[in-house]
């Protein structure tokens, strides 16, 4: 059943609100997918704040030019849809890349990142990268190795004087 006019503009509109509040996009092919596996792929989307729509090309094209991105959108194949990443970059690639392992209906189109396309290797190569907590993560235990370890050399010291205190109170007695 064809979408209402009111319909349209309501999927415009989220649109147009999804792409400005938006850190990256990815575009993908849902043909082929069961009601259920694209309801645990929201889900799963959901958790890491990604917004997913499936939407015309028309209506998505009309939002890339508001937006000034350069996509051709007719070359992105049947059965679109967007996937929204809105906290970290590479949310959305991740998620979507592993769920395409798992399920090969899904097919990746290419997304956008800072303004610009990015084709489905491109995307495949964004998913490989690690997210912003695993990035700060790393930070951490790097600014905190040099810590550590200064800490475990002066406890060290310590340790060997009262080891050595201990051995002439034993010699002793």
């Amino acid at each position: 059943m064809p979408k209402t006019r009111e319909q349209k503009e309501q999927s415009l509109s989220y649109a147009k609100e999804s792409v400005s509040g938006a850190k990256s996009l990815v575009f993908v092919g849902y043909h082929g997918l069961s009601v259920p596996k694209v309801e645990q792929l929201r889900n799963q989307l959901r958790q890491e704040q990604v917004k997913f729509q499936v939407i015309k090309k028309t209506l998505i094209k009309k939002v890339l030019d508001d937006a000034k991105i350069d996509v051709d959108v007719k070359n992105l194949g049947k059965g679109l849809a967007v996937a929204y990443a809105m906290n970290d970059e590479v949310s959305a690639a991740k998620i979507l890349a592993k769920f395409q392992k798992e399920n090969q209906a899904l097919e990746i189109y290419g997304g956008v990142l800072e303004q610009k396309f990015l084709d489905a290797a491109e995307v495949s190569d964004l998913s490989k990268l690690l997210s912003k907590p695993e990035l700060y993560a790393k930070l951490v235990g790097s600014i905190n190795a040099p810590v550590s370890g200064f800490v475990n050399v002066l406890a060290s010291t310590i340790r060997g004087l009262v080891q050595v205190l201990n051995g002439i109170k034993e010699a002793k007695a």
